[in-house]
């Protein structure tokens, strides 16, 4: 039998790029990172994201059925990744210091360190245990950078040196 130890150490060879979620009931928002966002159709344009169910956004995206999703640039730094990777929207606000203009599905559109965003409508959702899977339809889409290079996994854990929060997706 395989240990966790051995098993998460194949697991990071599965690519993966860094995102910033965001979601937002009325004024109470809140975004986290996660690694785990993807294309599921082309037409109509689906994309899926799994999130932990202990977290704020989970709780806020089960109430409202939307989220954006933007891929972070590699240039992004360690304390703004931090920002909305190592602490909860239950008590802090981690809009402060992150500006962002509100999407048409009312979502935190973050142009800062990202890429592109997209927002989506929520379609079905699946129980995987620790998080739900999330298959959204894209309502609205735009670009921020042209220029940038989207942040993977890879590169956050041995060039920016980052570490893995509790509850990420490929922990046991």
């Amino acid at each position: 039998m395989m240990t966790c130890a051995q098993i998460n150490q194949g697991l990071q060879f599965i690519t993966y790029g860094l995102y910033i979620v965001t979601v937002a009931d009325g004024e109470q928002k809140n975004g986290m990172i996660l690694n785990t966002v993807f294309q599921v159709t082309a037409q109509p344009p689906r994309v899926a994201i799994s999130v932990n169910k202990q977290s704020f956004t989970h709780e806020i995206l089960l109430r409202t059925r939307r989220f954006a999703a933007m891929p972070l640039d590699q240039k992004a730094t360690l304390p703004f990744i931090g920002n909305f990777g190592f602490r909860t929207g239950r008590n802090f606000d981690k809009f402060a210091k992150a500006p962002f203009t509100t999407g048409e599905l009312g979502c935190p559109l973050i142009s800062l360190h990202t890429l592109s965003y997209l927002e989506a409508q929520v379609e079905h959702t699946l129980d995987v245990g620790t998080h739900t899977l999330f298959v959204g339809a894209v309502k609205d889409a735009g670009v921020f950078n042209t220029e940038g290079v989207p942040l993977t996994y890879e590169y956050y854990h041995h060039v920016i040196k980052g570490k893995v929060p509790p509850g990420a997706t490929h922990q046991f």
